[in-house]
């Protein structure tokens, strides 16, 4: 007799599948019990979803919201000549929306546009549909919404423009408890205003800053009462975020996660120094070399005591301005991560960085003995990114040293292509890598991560990921993923 896994273990499972929402969608179609374990994990963030094909994804989502709309906002679309073909004519058999933990603004109004477009419909209808979305959303008597996002990506927004969600019924009590806000600079003021007084607990703060900053942002950051992530990031044209500092100074001692990005020259970074000392983690993105080498200065002999995450994604500060910073803050750091480098700054890292759990970083083809440094010197690394092509470092070199010199702790192996070339490691050389690694006492398995624009390395070296398999098999590779820097 055939047994059934019962509704808990099966969604422990599907809880694992989050992010693959094509084999949550096929589960779906299993049987009932399938489908109503999986339908709430699937809907949690439906605006997540990875496609293939756009056309169907986005007319399959949109089209099951608007088969959710009360029946009178049905009648209000129709009247008004919006008619999108639904999945069904009978009442869905979940209410989908019900489900949806996190609310996209910006992804439905895109939705809304790009299907209007494909049915011929005028796009001044998109904001009445968006509105009968919205207010059936702030209906569903859901008491937590977890995350919103919301903003604008035009100019100066007119007021016309603006839906008043957050004064539909239900609304208070929906967006009580929202914990992660995602907007930009620019969104009418009214929006900030309404939102400070209903939330007050938001715990991660991303702001995409616009050509205007809207009254009431400062408000928005200052009444907050648990931030502890913030994300600034200026659009090539945008503000900059001087003008919102002073609301930051109420935050300066819980905020643990700063996150900061930018175009410009004119970036003010002395306020980190001089408010939050006590981060956990600062990762910064600047795209203009000019304002980094200028304004990291600032920070170079500022101590943070509780710094555990530095990772600079585009251009680095001085290497000599990042050797003092590093000496003042690279015994507590556990990940780094350095897109820009050279010897002596590696150099520095087996110096200061002794605690290092992760490291990214790039070597140069000569400086192997660098390698061996860090690999030796940060004895409880656990993982480590490196580019392995060109002008950097030599495939079977690294995997070498990597084997006879990582720490026991050691589980994690990202290597980077960035040019297009084939691989130059050999079947033979991966192989003798896996046996040293498989003879490792104590050995942990590896999570194998290869990475690059076009990854011809073992995408198309059918004997190498003959290699992979043989291992995973054998259990030596926990896991072997192949991605594209798009991807990220």
């Amino acid at each position: 007799m055939s047994r059934q896994l019962d509704y808990d273990c099966l969604d422990k499972i599907f809880e694992y599948l989050e992010e693959d929402k094509t084999t949550l969608h096929s589960c779906l179609l299993v049987n009932r019990l399938w489908r109503e374990v999986s339908v709430g994990i699937l809907w949690r963030n439906i605006w997540s979803f990875k496609y293939s094909n756009r056309v169907d994804v986005i007319s399959q989502i949109l089209s099951t919201l608007i088969a959710c709309l009360p029946n009178g906002s049905k009648d209000l679309l129709f009247k008004n000549g919006i008619f999108i073909e639904t999945p069904t004519y009978k009442p869905p058999l979940f209410n989908y929306a019900s489900y949806c933990k996190v609310l996209s603004v910006h992804k439905i109004d895109q939705m809304i546009e790009y299907v209007l477009e494909n049915h011929h419909i005028a796009n001044s209808s998109k904001y009445l549909l968006l509105q009968e979305i919205l207010k059936m959303f702030m209906m569903n008597q859901i008491k937590s919404l977890k995350s919103l996002d919301y903003y604008y990506s035009g100019g100066n927004p007119k007021r016309d423009y603006y839906i008043h969600f957050t004064g539909f019924p239900g609304a208070k009590e929906y967006l009580r408890n929202l914990s992660e806000l995602y907007c930009s600079s620019n969104i009418y003021f009214k929006f900030f205003h309404e939102i400070s007084q209903i939330c007050c607990n938001i715990r991660t703060l991303t702001i995409r800053f616009k050509d205007i900053i809207s009254n009431g942002l400062e408000n928005l950051i200052f009444s907050q009462k648990k931030l502890k992530h913030l994300k600034l990031i200026q659009d090539p044209d945008g503000m900059c975020w001087s003008e919102i500092i002073p609301s930051l100074t109420n935050h300066s001692i819980k905020l643990t996660k700063l996150y900061l990005c930018s175009y410009s020259v004119n970036v003010p970074l002395s306020f980190i120094g001089k408010y939050f000392k006590t981060l956990q983690e600062l990762v910064l993105s600047f795209k203009s070399e000019e304002a980094f080498l200028d304004n990291f200065d600032q920070l170079q002999y500022v101590t943070f005591p509780r710094l555990k995450v530095l990772k600079f994604l585009d251009e680095c500060p001085r290497f000599e301005v990042l050797t003092n910073f590093l000496e003042t803050n690279g015994k507590n750091l556990e990940e780094l991560y350095v897109a820009n480098n050279d010897n002596s700054l590696n150099l520095d890292i087996a110096k200061f960085c002794l605690n290092l759990k992760s490291l990214y970083t790039i070597f140069k083809e000569d400086e192997v003995e660098t390698l061996r440094a860090i690999l030796s010197n940060c004895q409880y690394l656990e993982s480590i990114g490196v580019w392995c092509d060109g002008e950097y470092l030599n495939e079977k070199e690294f995997l070498e040293n990597l084997a006879k010199y990582s720490s026991k702790y050691f589980n994690e192996l990202r290597i980077c292509y960035v040019y297009d070339g084939p691989s130059e490691i050999f079947p033979e050389e991966l192989e003798e890598f896996f046996i040293n690694w498989k003879n490792r006492i104590p050995r942990k398995p590896l999570s194998f991560i290869i990475k690059g624009c076009c990854v011809k390395s073992f995408e198309n070296k059918k004997e190498n990921l003959d290699v992979i398999e043989k291992y995973k098999r054998l259990g030596i590779i926990k896991k072997f993923e192949i991605e594209k820097f798009s991807e990220e």
